[in-house]
């Protein structure tokens, strides 16, 4: 239960754009990858390493005390992949910090007692059933890799929280009742569901798509009605949303043929509710600090603190300003965090 405090700091930050509260933390340790994902751009800078390292979460630390962080999510590239990531962890959770991490999954078997002890949680990439998810990740057994992963956490501890992420494109969408499945048969204990993101920097894009990279992965106007048909599949299993199986809302799996249908003019892009400049940040291998994992870059960990980056007064003009419903990079997201100054991790 978090304290009278912490909850008066977080309203604070809503009313005055000043971070006095930040409940998350997102992380970078490692700018490579495991995968070589359709969606994605990471893998093709592995070449050009950089890593955080326990100095840099050292130098965090205060910050992080400071606004009374709750959690840190290590993302990536694979967080995995950095040699030191336990000691970070440890770090971390000596600290009262509950760590998440999202993983490729290839290397989950290799490191299960270490996540077991220094990891709360794991979220995992799955692109679809074996055959489909071996394709987008590029990688020979991918899906076998991360299917025994899972089932030897759970047979070391049975309550240990793994969930997935799946994005959904023109490559897999077909195969979304089978992603499902798949989930459902290795042990996952609930799935999430997001379209993919075509028009941002994000994903270590030095500029954004050109419309023929774009279409590879966002489907075609004449794929819609199929994406519909499919979508009404996944809603017909009531169960999965009642139990929360499937963590959106039938609403929001709605929302991912609408998002695709905008880019046709069919219908707005689907409104999201987000605060996440005012509740969480993104720290990158390179020091790089944005607000969310889309917006531009407004400081780096290696020339001033958390604490000085996030409150500039470019910063707080930044929060003050931002329009979730006119700004062109918040109509576009496909990812939105939205979490209330009363709601605990």
């Amino acid at each position: 239960m978090q304290s009278i405090a912490h909850t008066y700091k977080r309203y604070l930050t809503l009313q005055t754009h000043r971070i006095s509260a930040l409940p998350v933390v997102i992380l970078m340790p490692h700018s490579a990858c495991n995968c070589r994902c359709v969606m994605c751009d990471i893998w093709k800078d592995n070449k050009n390493l950089k890593q955080l390292t326990p100095q840099h979460i050292s130098g965090l630390l205060s910050s992080l005390k400071d606004f009374g962080t709750r959690q840190v999510v290590m993302s990536g590239g694979e967080a995995l992949l950095n040699a030191n990531f336990f000691e970070l962890c440890k770090m971390l959770k000596q600290q009262g910090i509950k760590v998440s991490l999202l993983s490729t999954g290839l290397s989950l078997k290799n490191n299960a007692d270490d996540l077991l002890r220094w990891v709360d949680d794991i979220v995992i990439s799955l692109d679809g059933d074996e055959p489909m998810h071996d394709a987008i990740r590029n990688i020979p057994n991918a899906f076998k890799k991360l299917k025994e992963g899972v089932e030897h956490l759970k047979t070391l501890n049975p309550a240990y929280r793994i969930t997935a992420r799946t994005v959904i494109h023109r490559i897999n969408f077909r195969n979304w009742p089978n992603i499902i499945a798949a989930a459902k048969q290795m042990g996952i204990d609930q799935i999430s569901f997001l379209p993919a993101d075509v028009s941002s920097h994000a994903f270590n894009r030095q500029t954004a798509w050109a419309e023929p990279r774009q279409h590879e992965v966002m489907l075609s106007e004449g794929e819609l009605p199929e994406l519909q048909q499919v979508v009404n599949q996944v809603l017909g299993n009531i169960a999965d949303f009642e139990n929360r199986y499937i963590a959106e809302s039938s609403e929001k799996i709605q929302d991912i043929y609408k998002y695709y249908a905008a880019f046709y003019k069919l219908n707005p892009f689907p409104y999201k509710k987000c605060n996440a400049p005012w509740v969480s940040t993104v720290i990158e291998a390179d020091g790089s600090v944005r607000p969310c994992f889309f917006h531009d870059t407004i400081g780096n960990i290696h020339q001033n603190s958390l604490t000085e980056i996030l409150n500039t007064n470019q910063a707080i003009d930044f929060r003050r300003k931002l329009n979730m419903g006119t700004n062109s990079t918040c109509v576009k997201c496909v990812c939105t965090l939205n979490l209330s100054p009363r709601a605990t991790l």
